[in-house]
């Protein structure tokens, strides 16, 4: 079989709801690279939507699933227990940048976003939900709610839940400076919502779909102040920053500032589908036992794939590795921006290995130019590179790509984005 026949079955049998970005179907992938079934070689700068930060079938998370499959595969959480989802929590609990720490395990990062939610309206005896524009919190209906981009997440679909607000995040080149922001959030306290009947303030330290767009340290720790004045829970979203990704652990880190609830998803899988929510031990602890939880929240093979990752991050030092591919993907993108015969560049924006750019309309603006920004995601496929675009603006292309990937199919990739971005 090949793409085209492959493609024709797909678009008989599934949604066009159900979209996929490129029309390639894998036949293999190992670490950093993909073929497809027409022996089309790729090199994965999605990561699978930034999941594969250890890459695709690291040895030691296959064996890790090995071994877990000759043992059990289910057991169904609310049911029976079992050491590896426990292990895990104890380890999450050491990591995160919050004291007395507890966590509990999901299968998406919506049910991770949308529990954070519940935890703190039950903790708080609030309802009040505050987000940011440009914001992905998942595709399930309150997560959607929270989600602070249309295109096309939320066409045609007008949000269903009551108690769910939006804030401008800061984008100083595009017109909206932190200031901006915080009187925002002041005119909404003082005109739609009082303090006292909010929850919680939901951010990604870094946004995804956004844009790569990164809250500054100032930012967080602003938030963190109100918070703490309000009694308000302040959950950072991780599902896309976390597990490396910029260079710490989480990308909350990087303010010093102590949340009281961690949504975490994708990477910490290794591949397989995983999420959760670490918080702050009288936050997370407050609701009745049946609270969290699901039928397939924290499977076995899952659990044992995410003990595996961290043990690669660790054995692998893939902190430090995340800034030196960071570095060198940004150093490239610098040196490329400008070049005669590339497209225009705008914002060059990177933490650890999360790093993105925007594509203008002219050299020097920030105007964006969503269509080229299309073209070049479809023109690296064609050279065997594969790009996500994002953005608020849908001008940025972000880059993912996994966390050990070699400095030869680094290179590889760089070379032929320039190549995808010639104009």
């Amino acid at each position: 079989m090949n793409n085209k026949e492959l493609l024709a079955r797909r678009n008989k049998a599934l949604p066009q709801g159900a979209a996929t970005a490129l029309p390639v179907f894998v036949e293999k992938a190992v670490g950093s690279e993909i073929w497809d079934v027409e022996g089309t070689h790729y090199v994965d700068f999605a990561s699978g939507i930034a999941v594969n930060n250890t890459g695709n079938l690291h040895p030691k998370v296959v064996d890790a699933i090995e071994k877990q499959l000759k043992q059990y595969a289910h057991i169904g959480f609310p049911v029976l227990s079992c050491e590896p989802y426990v292990r895990l929590c104890e380890r999450l609990n050491d990591l995160a940048p919050i004291k007395d720490a507890k966590s509990t395990l999901f299968t998406t990062g919506a049910e991770a976003t949308e529990n954070a939610v519940k935890v703190a309206r039950y903790y708080t005896s609030r309802q009040g939900i505050i987000t940011f524009t440009g914001s992905f919190h998942g595709r399930t209906q309150l997560a959607l709610a929270m989600t602070g981009k249309v295109q096309p997440l939320r066409t045609g679909v007008t949000p269903s839940q009551a108690g769910v607000y939006q804030v401008p995040f800061p984008i100083p080149h595009h017109g909206t400076s932190e200031s901006d922001s915080l009187r925002a959030l002041d005119h909404l306290f003082r005109a739609t919502i009082a303090p006292d009947q909010v929850a919680a303030i939901v951010i990604e330290p870094v946004q995804g779909e956004g844009g790569f767009y990164q809250a500054s340290p100032v930012f967080m720790r602003e938030l963190r102040e109100i918070c703490t004045r309000h009694s308000i829970c302040l959950i950072v979203d991780e599902v896309q920053s976390g597990f490396g990704r910029t260079g710490k652990f989480f990308a909350v880190e990087h303010s010093g500032v102590q949340p009281d609830l961690i949504a975490i998803g994708k990477a910490m899988g290794g591949g397989l589908p995983l999420s959760g929510l670490i918080g702050r031990s009288d936050v997370i602890d407050a609701p009745p036992p049946g609270f969290l939880g699901g039928t397939f929240a924290g499977n076995p093979l899952a659990c044992a794939a995410a003990n595996a990752v961290l043990d690669i991050i660790e054995e692998e030092r893939l902190l430090d590795r995340a800034e030196q591919v960071g570095k060198r993907i940004s150093a490239f993108l610098h040196d490329l921006k400008g070049t005669p015969g590339v497209l225009p560049l705008g914002d060059i924006r990177g933490l650890g290995a999360m790093v993105a750019f925007e594509i203008v309309a002219q050299l020097g603006t920030h105007t964006p130019d969503a269509e080229a920004t299309k073209r070049v995601a479809a023109r690296a496929k064609e050279l065997g590179l594969l790009l996500l675009p994002c953005g608020y603006y849908g001008n940025t292309i972000r880059i993912s790509a996994a966390l050990n990937i070699s400095d030869d199919v680094l290179e590889t990739g760089l070379s032929r984005l320039a190549s995808a971005l010639k104009a």
